[in-house]
């Protein structure tokens, strides 16, 4: 499983010239730089997209790709893309452009313990191994423009399903448990736990429980939850999704339920947090989020590492 990872970020070492790579290698033992992620603009350690050779920029999309699904890295590939979509409605003013997203190798590939981060406007990706296992969270996707239109028809709208697949299910549990899930009438301005390093008990699990629902609602419920942990490769979603307990997952909506004007929802278990908000530049601005209480950054992963060492 973790040979892919391995051999990919290994030849991304590879591609780079000594500066570079002096600057891509960091150690896994920095705790202050692994917890720092952020999906707002602005520089990131590591090593810029657009600062490497074509090599080792095709290296690079060979590491997200040996790690990601199909769709999930055509989502990355799509929102990088907006950042000069974007700089052109702005303007030019904010100097953005897709070669601004960087990547910052944790420890030493093959390692027993490394990971490394992908990370620029509207993206982060935060991967550990320990051991052979792997985390993958937080990771975060945003597209702003959300949807890109010609007469009124879609062209582009690169997270369309994560709208979608919850308005469906709003709509497919019916009004009584509807009542229950949506918990407010106005939407957040932004995902309720930002970039917090730790999620800890930031907010509670509110809305309706996937245990209450049946037949189709249910089926969708789960549809839902299992998209965002596609976000990888099947066998590292599987075993995502393998841990979750699902009678214990809620669903809760805020805002305004009709297509176009601002919206939130959040998705709640014990080890499971899932995030979306769309409310920005007139609802045309999308955050996600998919994170683990006590498994972000390979938390969990590395503490039992630890324990198996120490003991």
């Amino acid at each position: 499983m973790t040979d892919v990872l391995t051999e990919a970020a290994r030849a991304l070492v590879d591609s780079l010239d000594e500066r570079r790579r002096s600057a891509v290698l960091r150690p896994i033992t920095d705790d202050d730089l692994r917890h720092r992620w952020s999906y707002t603009p602005g520089p990131r350690a590591g090593v810029a997209v657009g600062e490497l050779s074509r090599a080792a920029r095709k290296a690079v999309h060979h590491l997200l790709a040996s790690v990601l699904s199909p769709h999930a890295y055509a989502q990355v590939a799509t929102i990088m893309a907006l950042e000069d979509v974007l700089d052109h409605r702005e303007g030019g003013d904010r100097d953005r452009h897709q070669g601004d997203y960087s990547l910052v190798l944790l420890g030493t590939p093959g390692d027993d313990r490394w990971g490394w981060r992908f990370e620029g406007h509207h993206v982060s990706l935060n991967v550990v191994l320990v051991d052979g296992r792997v985390s993958a969270t937080p990771f975060f996707l945003g597209a702003n423009p959300a949807h890109t239109t010609y007469e009124g028809r879609t062209v582009v709208r690169p997270l369309a399903l994560e709208e979608e697949l919850a308005r469906q299910l709003l709509d497919r549990m019916g009004p009584e448990h509807r009542l229950t899930a949506v918990v407010a009438d106005r939407a957040p301005d932004d995902l309720r736990t930002r970039n917090a390093p730790r999620l800890g008990s930031v907010i509670e699990p509110v809305g309706v429980a996937l245990s209450s629902l049946n037949g189709e609602a249910r089926d969708l419920f789960t549809a839902l939850v299992r998209y965002y942990l596609d976000r990888l490769r099947p066998d590292l979603a599987a075993a995502e999704f393998a841990r979750l307990d699902l009678d214990r997952v809620h669903f809760a909506w805020e805002g305004s339920s009709r297509p176009g004007a601002g919206h939130y929802y959040r998705i709640q278990a014990p080890e499971l947090l899932l995030e979306y908000d769309n409310t920005q530049n007139g609802a045309n601005h999308v955050h996600s989020v998919w994170r683990r209480h006590a498994g972000d950054f390979g938390e969990d992963l590395l503490a039992a590492h630890h324990n198996e060492v120490d003991h």
